[in-house]
């Protein structure tokens, strides 16, 4: 068995930019920015940034450069791929990118101000019994999420 899963919480460094293929497919790339915080022998807090280069395809393509911003703390999930091109000089180059297959947003509502965040949509699909099909004005059950997504439930 193989695989092959990224997960990065960390902050854009740049907003993302949206190309389309000759096919018509959309491809947003953008740069999210991970911290690493440690303390050396001496007891001095060091930091270092590692840099990840992001694809999204499609819809979630659309999604990211109408959302996402320079700055914005993001959680992204997919897969690494790396590629090859020969430059202008004949020269093998390589890129290792994360291809995303999911993203949330992480950063808080502004108060009084509009949502910069796309609606959030359930990975969880409500099954409905009998019951419910006969009775369409009954109410779902409480434990179904909503649209909103507390940062401070989520797990990591």
């Amino acid at each position: 068995m193989d695989l092959n899963k990224v997960m990065l919480i960390g902050n854009l460094t740049r907003d993302p930019e949206v190309r389309t293929t000759p096919q018509g497919v959309p491809v947003a790339t953008f740069s999210v920015a991970t911290n690493l915080t440690w303390k050396d022998q001496a007891g001095n807090r060091q930091t270092k940034a590692e840099f990840h280069n992001i694809v999204a395809w499609r819809k979630l393509a659309e999604t990211c450069a109408q959302y996402l911003k320079r700055g914005a703390k993001v959680y992204v999930e997919g897969r690494l791929q790396t590629r090859s091109w020969d430059d202008q000089s004949g020269v093998k180059k390589y890129r290792t990118e994360v291809v995303i297959d999911s993203m949330i947003m992480l950063d808080r509502k502004e108060a009084g101000s509009a949502s910069r965040e796309a609606p959030q949509e359930s990975s969880q699909i409500p099954q409905t019994s009998e019951s419910d099909q006969k009775n369409p004005s009954a109410k779902p059950p409480a434990d179904i999420p909503g649209d909103e997504v507390n940062i401070e439930e989520i797990p990591f």
